[in-house]
């Protein structure tokens, strides 16, 4: 074996061969001549891939391993680790989009000569592009760095060629941000796109914690733009640097180190600066950093970091720049930082405050805030502040974030606020506050506090229509109740398994979680029956989009369900979590599938238990074996079924807008008690 050679897991080799880890288990069992472990544990032991592949397409379980998939298996199980391999991927692919020549040049040859030729040539395309730093987040790899990269450096030109270099590196970043997402705090796109929209055409940005650079991508291009990023961790902001030199054309300078304690742009004036610093930071540099001139707002606490990077984002911004920061709800509310939000009131850096909604970005269960603030050519230049609340502008029953929705409301608050320096007011939505109002002893800034309430159900005047429509519903409700069965006697029938069912070729199985798409089917709207609510990041991978007659079913959680997809539904992603089944309409009824799948009994003895999570194993749940027409039958009673609890969903959510309508006119005095 090649020193170099990739080693594989058994679930690798599982996600090679398209089964469960199980499978692999048995087959290491029963078959002598399986490969033997050449690394890992005794409990986790480690594969070579190239064995692995010759032995599963030897016996017909593999009959070409796909190029995305073999270069995955590769980066993964490279000797120095994911993120080095990433490294050395991201250096090469740029060089393949921008001299090809030369890359096909060196790569003609052996490993060694391809390790040997490689720096000088990488030299040549990542200096104009990183320009020179003190503190270079990507300096280039050596010859001995490179040489155990070398298999994998030739598999991601081959990808390239397929995909485009761009997104070839995001299917692999998106691939291994995936595979261990407690290692990274991640910025979801839709959020830095709204964030990118509020701060504008900028040429100069800034983003002092950059993270894998999911701001700075964000960033609508302009004519010699300047794209300047700096994180803590040196592999984030190496991986941020490669990302940005693939996606755009702009002069990419980035460093690796805390922007608080050892700032690599010091001298910088920004048009912009986006930031998700890191939140609740105990120490960020409180002792050390006391006299630091950035303090122009007040010296924060300790318990006051997010403080500290709102004021760092200003030092760093031209006059007139835009800043638009993530912040954690309790920074507008805090009383260890009000005074410092009142001289960012007072003196007109502080623009608005915008509340999300939960599940935007991690801590997902938190609504977070947006600042926006600026830096001010003149004292006093804005005596109002813009609060609104986006999830106010959210219909009731939604799974998730409506980003289309979230992004109209919080845009069209700010657009002529920033104009005007003043926006109409809308109940519950968004409203400018004049500064004055605000200087309490408290200065408490949550948006919530200073917005007219909506009224529930559009006010006491539209009260009567919403009952008529709960008294329709309700109605509709008792008709479809289904009547009482007699009882019956057990049914013996012979069962099959799902996983025979697509073995036979009565169905498809895929899974979700590949995109991105504008409509995502989240395992949260599947239990709650709402549209698809959900988004996904780029992954350089083709979304799978549900048809109508498929059945969708989560994996996670250890509850009953599974939908069938409508007209209404179909053409949205299949998101994380979620397993579609994809019928053959001659051999199954979508309908008697989807019941069958539902069973209490069927959901416990086909989940696994092993872990703090429930996960189904949607391959051994079972259904009878019965003719078409037999299925039609209780595919007709399961539907209705489906109708009825429908209509008792929608039941519950209008009665909990008029119990809202009516406590609201009430204690507002536009409904009389009589």
């Amino acid at each position: 074996m090649q020193d170099n050679e990739t080693e594989v897991t058994a679930a690798g080799i599982a996600r090679l061969a398209g089964v469960g880890r199980a499978a692999v288990s048995n087959w290491r069992r029963r078959h002598s001549d399986f490969p033997k472990p050449v690394g890992g544990t005794e409990t986790s032991p480690s594969f070579s891939l190239g064995e692995v592949e010759d032995w599963l397409r030897h016996q017909g379980k593999l009959a070409e391993v796909p190029l995305r998939e073999r270069v995955w298996q590769q980066l993964a199980g490279h000797p120095d680790g994911p993120v080095t391999a990433l490294v050395h991927v991201g250096c090469v692919l740029v060089l393949v989009r921008d001299r090809p020549t030369v890359w096909a040049e060196a790569s003609a040859g052996s490993d060694a000569r391809l390790a040997k030729l490689l720096p000088t040539a990488l030299e040549q395309v990542l200096t104009p592009r990183f320009g020179v730093l003190r503190r270079p987040a990507a300096p280039t790899p050596t010859s001995e760095q490179l040489l155990p990269s070398a298999p994998l450096l030739r598999g991601a030109a081959g990808l390239a060629a397929e995909l485009g270099a761009p997104q070839a590196y995001e299917f692999l970043l998106g691939r291994h941000l995936d595979a261990n997402p407690r290692q990274y705090t991640l910025t979801p796109g839709d959020l830095a796109a709204l964030m990118a929209d509020l701060a504008g055409d900028a040429r100069i940005v800034l983003d002092p914690a950059c993270g894998t650079g999911a701001l700075l991508r964000a960033v609508a291009p302009v004519p010699d733009q300047e794209l300047h990023g700096q994180d803590s961790d040196p592999s984030l902001a190496a991986l941020a640097a490669l990302r940005l030199a693939l996606h755009t054309k702009a002069a990419v300078r980035t460093a690796a180190g805390d922007s608080l304690r050892a700032d690599a742009f010091d001298t910088l004036r920004a048009d912009a600066v986006l930031c998700h610093p890191p939140f609740n930071e105990r120490n960020w540099g409180h002792e050390e950093l006391a006299y630091d001139p950035r303090w122009e707002y007040g010296f924060p606490a300790r318990t006051e970091s997010e403080l500290a990077w709102v004021q760092h984002a200003l030092a760093r911004l031209r006059d007139g720049g835009i800043a638009v920061l993530l912040m954690p709800p309790a920074a507008a509310s805090r009383r260890s930082g009000r005074r410092i939000r009142a001289d960012l009131l007072r003196r007109g850096a502080l623009r608005a405050v915008i509340a999300l909604p939960a599940g935007t970005a991690p801590p997902y269960n938190i609504p977070l805030h947006l600042w926006v603030l600026h830096r001010p050519e003149r004292a006093h230049a804005h005596p109002e502040l813009l609060v609104a609340d986006a999830a106010a502008a959210l219909s009731e029953g939604r799974g998730g974030p409506d980003w289309e929705t979230v992004r109209s409301a919080v845009l069209d608050a700010w657009r002529p606020f920033a104009r005007d320096g003043s926006a109409p007011q809308v109940p519950g939505v968004s409203r400018s506050v004049p500064v004055i109002e605000l200087l309490d002893d408290d200065v408490d800034l949550a948006p919530a506090r200073h917005l007219p309430p909506p009224a529930a159900g559009g006010g006491a005047e539209e009260l009567p229509a919403l009952r008529a429509r709960l008294d329709e519903t309700l109605r509709l409700t008792a008709d479809l109740a289904p009547s009482a069965a007699d009882p019956a006697e057990q049914a013996r029938w012979p069962l099959t398994t799902v996983g025979e069912l697509a073995r036979g070729g009565a169905l498809v199985m895929r899974s979700g979680g590949h995109g991105p798409h504008a409509r995502v089917l989240t395992d949260q709207d599947v239990l709650t029956g709402t549209a698809p609510s959900g988004t996904l990041p780029e992954s350089g991978e083709e979304p799978v989009l549900v048809e109508e007659g498929d059945v969708v079913v989560p994996v996670l959680g250890g509850g009953a369900a599974a939908r069938v997809i409508d007209r209404s539904t179909a053409g949205a992603a299949l998101g994380r979590n979620l397993t579609l089944l994809r019928p053959d309409t001659a051999a199954l009824d979508a309908w008697f599938l989807a019941g069958f799948l539902r069973g209490t009994a069927n959901n416990r003895q086909a989940s696994s238990y092993a872990s703090t999570a429930t996960r189904l194993d949607v391959r051994r749940l079972q259904l009878p074996r019965l003719p078409l027409e037999r299925q039609r039958s209780y595919g007709e009673r399961f539907r209705a079924l489906a109708a009825f609890e429908d209509a008792l969903r929608l039941a519950g959510r209008l009665g909990e807008q008029l119990v809202r309508g009516l406590h609201d006119g009430l204690t507002e005095g536009t409904v009389a008690p009589d």
